[in-house]
């Protein structure tokens, strides 16, 4: 029986990569065993001109499908789209953006033929490219999101991994919200391995600002773990105490020496700030929850797929 491939990819600004990406994808499928195979692209609101490109090179190259979602919805959301999509035994994910060579393919797919029993090979850093800021706000993320929640995930895991059918159906069930793709995969459990990959650098600036790596921080923390709840009460409870304490200090003071002792208003003022800016971010932590939940609830498409193109 033939063994079909999906390899599935994203689109954001990806114009400037496609013809190279297509070149090195199709040397790494030849070098398999697939027989048949499929190019699953999803156009996730990209604003240059990568979906007419694909068009193009649509007309002699039947294999390409796309997916037009209806506007720009995130990176996770458009990976699950695409795997949604996708109707192969084996499943590769992968950016187009050429920071990981579609020749890894080889690699996973020879880890795969060495151990049948494997369901998903994945790639993942070694050490991080970049300069110190990018290594540092790389580690810190890895870090703070393995502390934080109840789904360990491998430091500096790549995009890139070979799937098989069954792990992406079982992958595809979890109808959360609030996806952090790279915790969900984790999540499901199932033969993992992961292949030490060299990360090449991004022609061009990333797509991903600081500003979305807190975000995907957050979201990361917030859908895997409750432990922010869990803090907020120690650190209420350790407020509390220590409250108690000065106040029982102040009195013994102003008991033993009287009207030696000036509290003042300055450490009154003080301590009111102090308990305002702690509530606040009580409050601002228990929201994201609660709109976390609301999202939830709505029951709303992750995404939406303005035409499909077969």
């Amino acid at each position: 029986m033939a063994m079909k491939l999906s390899v599935v990819s994203t689109l954001y600004r990806s114009r400037r990569f496609l013809e190279s990406f297509l070149d090195q994808m199709l040397a790494a499928i030849n070098e398999t065993s697939f027989e048949e195979y499929e190019l699953v692209f999803v156009n996730d609101g990209s604003p240059d001109d990568s979906l007419d490109y694909l068009l193009e090179r649509k007309k002699d190259w039947p294999q390409i499908k796309l997916l037009d979602l209806s506007r720009n919805f995130g990176h996770h959301y458009a990976i699950q789209a695409g795997l949604s999509y996708a109707s192969g035994d084996y499943v590769f994910l992968i950016d187009n953006d050429l920071e990981t060579p579609p020749s890894v393919l080889v690699e996973y797919y020879g880890e795969f033929r060495a151990n049948p029993e494997l369901d998903v090979v994945y790639g993942y850093q070694e050490t991080r490219k970049g300069g110190f800021l990018e290594k540092f706000s790389g580690n810190l993320f890895w870090n703070m999101i393995n502390k934080m929640s109840d789904t360990k995930i491998p430091h500096n895991i790549l995009t890139e991994r070979l799937m098989t059918r069954q792990y992406v159906e079982e992958l595809l069930k979890l109808r959360d919200a609030n996806v952090f793709i790279g915790g969900m995969m984790h999540w499901v459990g199932f033969d993992q391995k992961g292949v030490p990959v060299k990360k090449g650098q991004r022609e061009g600036a990333s797509t991903y600002s600081i500003g979305r790596r807190l975000e995907l921080m957050l979201q990361a923390v917030t859908s895997f773990s409750g432990k922010p709840l869990e803090w907020l009460f120690y650190i209420g409870l350790l407020i509390s105490v220590g409250s108690i304490l000065f106040l029982l200090y102040l009195g013994g003071k102003k008991i033993m020496y009287g009207d030696e002792v000036q509290l003042g208003w300055t450490s009154i003022i003080a301590i009111n700030v102090l308990m305002l800016g702690v509530i606040s971010t009580f409050l601002g932590i228990i929201g994201i929850y609660i709109y976390k939940i609301f999202k939830q609830v709505q029951g709303r498409p992750n995404t939406i797929v303005k035409k499909i193109y077969e």
